[in-house]
């Protein structure tokens, strides 16, 4: 009985030795990761137009400081403020009385000159043919031809006082030099004004169309000139201008770039651009702030990738996930330019070809497997060819 019991002990000893032999070696065998699904755009390099976005203020078109040319009080004011005005509109009226009695006293005065002038020819006429019969001494002759030169001299002199007088009086009527919105009167009827005073009397702004300063930095002037000159961007004929408002609304007129200073500002650093854009509506004013779009030149072999595809890690640089060997995740550090319709464009560190991974990259890490789908940009995936 007693070796019975033994041998029933061996056994069970047996057995559990032989079951923990095959956990520990259960153990000992790495576990498998189970493959993520993820959603993968294949790399693609096409041509594109590179835009930069840069700040830049509206700047009336034209603009004239109405100033009065003669002196005098205001008697009205012909202008509604704030309102439109057309060129040789009257805005101001001084009182012209002074100046119409010049403009009499002128016309009198050449009234006389004609009159001292027709008797001074006809003296000369007389002089010169007694001078020739040897009746009055030649001394006589030139003092009356001299005399009848200085009657016609005296003409002239007095149609130029009636034409000083005449413009004199025009100008008591202070008229609009140009057309555009005429801003607050700063005098009112009773006013005393100078002729040419340094304050002015109004502002008129032409707002149709409208002048945009832009403000790009020297710096990104002279990078876009070495990838120019590198070959890595191509020259853009395309001169036009989108503008992005204050309250982040496109602007829907698109304008014309004019020209670019010569000469950088010392206290900023940067070169001013100035465009031109229509403004029927007067939605722009001057001064208001605003966002110019333009384009730079021509990417031949842009690289475009979501921005969501695009993280950072703890030394800030910028780092997309690939398909690798093997279909296991594996990280890129690449380079940055702009962003282009929600897109970075990549400078360096992925190749046409290459499968990024733009969905599903919180649950992956580098050497991840990975199941891949292909999406579009969009993130959807790519419709099936029809049959």
């Amino acid at each position: 009985m007693r070796h019975i019991f033994k041998m029933g002990l061996l056994l069970g000893s047996a057995v559990l030795l032989s079951a923990c032999g095959e956990k520990n070696q259960q153990t000992a065998q790495p576990q498998q990761q189970p493959s993520v699904p993820v959603g993968v755009l294949e790399v693609v390099a096409k041509p594109q137009n590179i835009k930069v976005v840069l700040p830049g203020r509206s700047k009336a078109y034209l603009v004239a400081e109405v100033r009065p040319q003669v002196s005098g009080i205001i008697t009205s004011r012909g202008f509604i403020e704030g309102s439109d005005v057309k060129r040789g509109e009257s805005l101001y009226q001084i009182d012209s009385a002074t100046y119409k009695a010049a403009l009499i006293s002128a016309e009198a005065d050449l009234t006389k000159a004609n009159a001292i002038l027709e008797s001074a020819q006809a003296k000369a006429a007389r002089y010169e043919a007694l001078v020739k019969q040897n009746s009055i001494s030649k001394q006589d002759f030139d003092e009356a031809k001299a005399a009848y030169k200085e009657a016609k001299a005296d003409v002239t002199v007095a149609k130029a006082a009636i034409n000083t007088a005449t413009i004199n009086l025009q100008y008591t009527e202070v008229q609009a030099p140009i057309s555009g919105r005429i801003g607050k009167s700063k005098v009112t009827a009773g006013a005393l004004v100078t002729a040419n005073q340094a304050d002015s009397l109004a502002t008129i702004q032409q707002l149709d169309p409208i002048n945009i300063d832009i403000v790009q930095s020297s710096t990104q002037l002279l990078r876009l000139k070495s990838k120019l000159k590198a070959g890595k961007l191509t020259r853009s004929d395309d001169a036009k201008v989108e503008l992005v408002l204050e309250d982040g609304t496109q602007y829907e007129q698109i304008g014309t770039l004019k020209f670019s200073e010569v000469s950088v500002d010392e206290n900023t650093g940067s070169v001013t651009l100035r465009a031109e854009f229509p403004n029927p509506d007067n939605v722009l004013l001057p001064g208001m702030y605003v966002r110019a779009i333009l384009n730079t030149g021509r990417d031949p072999q842009a690289i475009l990738v979501p921005q969501k595809a695009i993280t950072r890690n703890s030394k800030g640089e910028a780092m997309a996930m690939v398909v690798g060997a093997e279909s296991t995740a594996e990280v890129r550090i690449v380079t940055t330019a702009e962003v282009i319709d929600n897109q970075w464009r990549i400078l360096d560190g992925l190749k046409p070809g290459e499968q990024l991974i733009v969905e599903g990259l919180q649950k992956i890490r580098p050497g991840s497997p990975v199941t891949v789908t292909p999406i579009n940009a969009d993130g959807e995936a790519p419709a099936a060819d029809a049959k």
